[in-house]
């Protein structure tokens, strides 16, 4: 009875053009954003923002980036965290080679590099798609681990491939603690998904749907093809460009390129699929479970063990996570395609109507 739109009345289309047009709906998001950047910075201690809030975060904009390009345009990719390796190495060039440049400049040529390289790998969609499409993906996955290994300037000469990154400073002002850059990570991941959600409602967004559902009838009706495609893997790897930076420079703050390897590819589409294919929201629901749960069984386990007397070591706890990963997997894909996006869509669509029959 509390979540119904009965007396809000819309007089323009700017009115009912907005993101949120139920004032529920913004009045949750307001209390959201409130909790994220007041609320956990005075609760939360360094190991939560460090471990947990942090990794989130870049997760989350890495699995949006990719649920831009697979949940809305249709093209299925497996080179997610090739592009966040680009993002990563790219933002620290930047930051070596270029005295005095802006971190926020720094990210934003990084998340360019990797559209750029995106949209090289993308030129397949343009003949193929599904699965043949997936698998010429997986092709940047290799190509650019071998490249950042293979050739030394990247590194900065390093041996290894690995790259320290450089501090990040912002108009002078340092962030160098796990709660200031637990706050700069959630400003630039609020803002990006703004912009992408902002993106799939324009008529960006309306093509890359199009193309989705039937890509023949959406060039019939006069929608450019090879425009719309590599226009989603240019968006697309962006978003993955900057989490990798972000990644590399708020996270662990030192990365190698076999850390960008196909095991986080597969992280960020489990992502997906658990939290919603084609939902802004079910990125931050995909990232949150799939980070969550293994701390979850980690902490529930071994006291469970205990309780019923059952051998469970630190390798059978691993092995029992791969086999819930894999279970919930399937569960979604059967049960629930849209993942864990469309169970909160209808719940409240049932508070809407609580409490008479539906």
């Amino acid at each position: 009875m509390f979540y119904r739109e009965a007396g809000q009345f819309k007089t323009s289309y700017i009115a009912d053009g907005q993101i949120f047009p139920i004032r529920q709906d913004r009045i949750g998001m307001a209390l959201v954003l409130a909790v994220a950047f007041v609320g956990i910075p005075a609760l939360a201690n360094e190991y939560w923002f460090s471990a947990i809030l942090i990794p989130f975060l870049v997760m989350a904009l890495a699995a949006l980036g990719l649920n831009i390009l697979t949940g809305y345009a249709g093209q299925l990719s497996l080179g997610s965290a090739a592009f966040m390796a680009v993002g990563a190495y790219a933002a620290y060039n930047f930051q070596l080679r270029i005295e005095g440049i802006s971190i926020l400049v720094s990210f934003l040529l990084a998340g360019l590099s990797a559209a750029a390289v995106g949209v090289l790998f993308g030129l397949p969609s343009l003949r193929i798609k599904g699965f043949y499409l997936a698998v010429a993906t997986l092709a940047a996955q290799f190509f650019v681990v071998w490249v950042l290994t293979k050739f030394a300037w990247f590194s900065n000469n390093s041996s290894s491939g690995v790259i320290s990154a450089q501090k990040v400073e912002l108009f002078g002002y340092a962030i160098n603690s796990p709660m200031k850059k637990y706050l700069f990570v959630l400003a630039i991941v609020a803002l990006m998904a703004l912009l992408a959600k902002n993106l799939v409602r324009s008529s960006t967004g309306r093509a890359w749907m199009a193309v989705r559902d039937m890509d023949v009838a959406a060039e019939v009706i006069g929608i450019p093809l090879m425009k719309t495609k590599l226009l989603a893997f240019a968006v697309s790897s962006f978003y993955c460009g900057v989490a990798g930076a972000l990644y590399a420079f708020c996270y662990l703050g030192s990365v190698e390129p076999d850390g960008f390897s196909l095991d986080l590819s597969f992280r960020i589409l489990f992502m997906i699929i658990v939290g919603g294919v084609g939902s802004i929201l079910g990125a931050f629901l995909g990232s949150a479970f799939i980070l969550l749960l293994p701390i979850a069984l980690d902490n529930l386990l071994p006291p469970l063990a205990a309780l019923l007397h059952l051998p469970f070591t630190n390798a059978a706890v691993s092995h029992i996570q791969l086999m819930l990963f894999g279970g919930l997997i399937i569960f979604f894909l059967i049960v629930e395609p849209h993942g864990l996006a469309r169970l909160w869509q209808i719940a409240k669509e049932k508070l809407r109507l609580w409490p008479f029959p539906h």
